[in-house]
């Protein structure tokens, strides 16, 4: 079995067979098993993709027909002396942008804001005793020292509590710290009510413990939330599909209704052609 499977539920495992699931002890893992199990595991980091420069954010903004048609609005106006027009077109144009950019913009920091709840080094239990070292390194079946203020670095089962309550605010909004316990669970639970793991991204608040680290990276909980939000950031939502048809549309449509005032105008020949084209 992969020791990181997201189905194996640890928390309804007493802490021996967690260990023992995990090829861990209570003394930790070797330095060398560490290191091997990096080069399988890779490193306890939030992965995300590269993410477009806010230049090309904004730029996007333009990237629709009705868009397309409103700017050539704008030119027209200007080039036929409609300034005021003009401005008022381009000033709701650059609104538009604006606000579509700030939405996207925070949309795209999102998995800034997840990387900011780790902690840039934490406390193991290596051969047998407790050494300081950068989260990124810490694999499956290390044992995490957990003590009151720290931030928790990886998914892991407690084997060890005294008085130990974890913030998960940033992962369940539960806005209580939660008691946690080394007991295993028999019946089938939620992350919220699971209080005998303790998970990456949450904070301790009072008292101090031990855990097995049962998932680093984007195999953890806040890494799956993660991996959600990168591959679904792009993906436009039913409603934003139907207004983009919508948008299509009515430019279309009004293209086809200008242009045959234009050709019955120019037919009928009233007007000059700027006075047409204000039309």
């Amino acid at each position: 079995m992969n020791i990181t499977e997201p189905d194996y539920k640890y928390y309804k495992k007493s802490c021996r067979e967690v260990l023992e699931s995990l090829g861990s002890s209570e003394n930790g893992l070797s330095s060398k098993e560490a290191e091997e199990r990096l080069k399988k595991y890779g490193q306890n980091i939030i992965k995300e993709e590269k993410k477009p420069s806010a230049i090309i954010i904004f730029l996007n903004q333009f990237n629709s027909f009705l868009i397309w048609v409103l700017i050539a609005a704008t030119i027209i106006s200007f080039i036929v002396g409609e300034t005021l027009d003009a401005i008022v077109i381009l000033a709701i144009l650059i609104v538009n942008a604006v606000l579509g950019f700030i939405q996207e913009y925070k949309a795209e920091k999102a998995i800034d804001a997840l990387k900011r709840l780790s902690a840039p080094r934490a406390l193991v239990l290596r051969d047998g005793i407790i050494k300081d070292i950068p989260s990124s390194e810490i694999v499956p079946g290390d044992i995490l020292i957990l003590e009151e203020g720290k931030h928790i670095p990886a998914d892991g089962r407690v084997i060890e509590d005294v008085e130990l309550f974890t913030q998960e605010s940033s992962l369940t909004g539960e806005s209580f710290p939660i008691k946690k316990t080394v007991k295993e669970i028999s019946r089938e639970l939620l992350i919220a009510d699971q209080t005998n793991m303790v998970f990456a991204g949450t904070i301790v608040t009072h008292g101090r413990g031990r855990a097995v680290v049962t998932a680093t990276g984007m195999a953890t909980e806040i890494g799956k939330i993660a991996k959600i939000m990168t591959e679904t950031k792009h993906e436009p939502t039913p409603m934003q599909v139907q207004l983009s048809s919508i948008g299509k549309k009515i430019g279309f449509l009004t293209l086809i209704i200008c242009g045959l005032i234009f050709s019955a105008s120019m037919i009928r020949q009233t007007g000059t052609t700027i006075e047409l084209f204000l039309t």
